[in-house]
């Protein structure tokens, strides 16, 4: 399955809010690289949410597990403790066996672009063999969200409410 939606459903981001905690800095008071794909995986897991399934569903019922075969970051500013950052997460492609997130990582008082970046990942059942993407997952992901991040972070229904 080769990216089978209409090209603006991968431009269609979903926000999740962090703020960055004392722990995530380095001693220079700047947050330290790592953390970024930590924030990508908050963004990821929240835009599955959105679209109405977690991880975990995919695991236990599925069988189907999303590993990060490949990530990339550009830091572009540092961002600093009690920031308040947006983690912009979309699909840029959806295949059978693979998809990719793109991210961005917004420092929200002043939109400044701190971080961009992408994770690709490959779908494996439990023994780590390589499968398709379970059909309505792939659905799931290309659909509108059915939930939307609240300013705290929560994940709450979109005026539409759940698809």
């Amino acid at each position: 399955m080769t990216s089978p939606a209409p090209e603006n459903v991968f431009g269609e981001w979903h926000e999740s809010v962090v703020r960055v905690r004392y722990a995530e800095t380095d001693k220079m008071g700047i947050v330290y690289y790592a953390n970024y794909l930590i924030w990508f995986e908050i963004g990821r897991t929240d835009f599955c949410r959105a679209r109405g399934f977690a991880y975990r569903d995919m695991e236990e019922n599925d069988d189907a597990f999303l590993v990060v075969a490949e990530s990339y970051c550009r830091y572009k500013a540092p961002a600093y403790y009690d920031d308040e950052l947006l983690v912009r997460t979309h699909i840029t492609e959806l295949r059978r066996r693979s998809l990719r997130f793109g991210y961005e990582i917004v420092r929200a008082n002043d939109g400044q672009v701190i971080a961009e970046g992408e994770t690709g990942h490959v779908i494996t059942d439990s023994t780590g063999r390589v499968r398709s993407i379970p059909e309505s997952y792939a659905q799931r992901l290309l659909a509108p969200p059915a939930l939307k991040s609240a300013n705290n972070g929560e994940i709450v229904p979109t005026e539409e409410g759940p698809a």
